[in-house]
């Protein structure tokens, strides 16, 4: 698939080890185009899964165990693994509230 020069994801900081897709009917195989919005940079990362609007997406490699970065804050833990571009949600994602 092409290179899109619209964003497909949100990282809110720079710590951030997920993003947020923002576009519906986000397919894998897709170059994606990310911008962390503290400083206004971009970042490629290709999906491996079809991601739904509003859900994670894996920026780098993640294990089960590894504390989930975002929007600069730990927002959970891995309970799966999940490799760069691959769908991160409740199937490999646990929040440590409950």
């Amino acid at each position: 698939m092409s290179k899109s020069n619209i964003p497909q994801f949100l990282v809110h900081s720079p710590e951030d080890n997920v993003g947020v897709v923002v576009v519906e009917d986000l397919k894998a195989g897709t170059k994606m185009l990310g911008v962390i919005t503290e400083n206004d940079t971009t970042i490629h990362v290709t999906a491996k899964h079809d991601i739904p609007i509003g859900h994670k997406v894996a920026l780098k490699d993640l294990k089960e165990g590894d504390t989930v970065i975002k929007y600069g804050e730990d927002v959970g833990r891995m309970i799966g693994n999940a490799k760069e571009g691959e769908h991160v949600h409740v199937h490999n994602h646990k929040t440590k509230r409950w």
